[in-house]
């Protein structure tokens, strides 16, 4: 099936993005999960730097976070090593990228969506070392993305309706399923109790939003719960309970135990303003909160 894409309202608040984004910075907490209840403490501001920096995500053994950072007045990657405390700039180019991920089994490149010059916004594969990137899908304008495996992606795509589809790059095939989502596309854990090989995401068909399972291959989605009043971003603990933010507290729903969203413990002394995504470690051991940014 062919989608004809063309511009919508989300892609043009997408091209204003560079000048429009509010101030963050993004902390790194240890995170604790014992007996349903989830401590997160001991934060680190990985991003120290004034303006945007947001979208983090792990690398596969956990050693480091990707995020976007600002930086003379465009977006590039940057890539922070946990164990040594420091961070390096991946990529220093005239566009702007957003949304790094690493490549499922490949430590050698990255992806990341590029918002070009001429207004142009596709997935793009990104080698370690200084060569040129790879354009993945040449026609799909791509909001937002998940890895489901080496040979297939989930993208949020940008046209005159938002669809989630999936591009099978081993068949050669891409199909929608779904429409009118939210941005917040992540891997149910198993221990979820939900499912195998399901993904969650946020639908905007009725007024209040909702989270529901996906299965990629067969498109058959299953309701979980209610999204949290003002919040559009979650994840998923190793434990198989959602996280998501709002304000200045991360509240968790365990499917299946947790009646209702339930607030967290959060032991910083940094300003928590503003929380919106949310990443975890592969082993479970971290999070990345971004936040609103009050004083470096």
């Amino acid at each position: 099936m062919h989608i004809r894409i063309i511009p919508s309202i989300l892609m043009s608040l997408l091209c204003s993005f560079i000048t429009a984004q509010e101030a963050t910075e993004i902390y790194l907490f240890d995170l604790k999960e014992l007996d349903g209840q989830i401590t997160i403490s001991n934060p680190i501001n990985i991003s120290k730097s004034e303006g945007y920096d947001n979208q983090p995500s792990f690398t596969e053994d956990g050693s480091a976070v990707l995020f976007s950072s600002f930086r003379d007045g465009q977006a590039d990657i940057s890539k922070y090593f946990i164990q040594e405390n420091y961070r390096v700039w991946l990529t220093s180019t005239k566009e702007s990228e957003f949304s790094p991920a690493m490549l499922p089994g490949k430590k050698k490149f990255f992806t990341c969506v590029r918002l070009n010059e001429d207004g142009s916004q596709f997935l793009y594969k990104y080698p370690y070392k200084k060569k040129l990137p790879e354009l993945l899908i040449p026609d799909l304008k791509v909001g937002y993305y998940l890895w489901l495996d080496q040979k297939r992606v989930l993208t949020f795509v940008i046209g005159d309706i938002e669809t989630l589809q999936v591009t099978n790059f081993k068949f050669k095939i891409r199909y929608p399923i779904q429409s009118n989502i939210g941005r917040s596309l992540h891997k149910i854990p198993n221990t979820a109790g939900l499912g195998t090989d399901l993904v969650s995401f946020i639908s905007l068909d009725h007024e209040v939003p909702e989270i529901y399972s996906i299965e990629p291959q067969t498109s058959d989605t299953k309701y979980i719960t209610d999204a949290l009043t003002g919040s559009q971003d979650l994840t998923w603990t190793a434990n198989g309970s959602m996280l998501m933010g709002h304000n200045n507290t991360i509240y968790k729903f365990y499917p299946g135990v947790d009646e209702k969203w339930e607030p967290i413990s959060i032991e910083s002394e940094f300003p928590m303003e503003g929380i919106t995504r949310l990443a975890i470690s592969p082993d479970g051991t971290k999070l990345a909160v971004v936040v609103l940014e009050t004083s470096l």
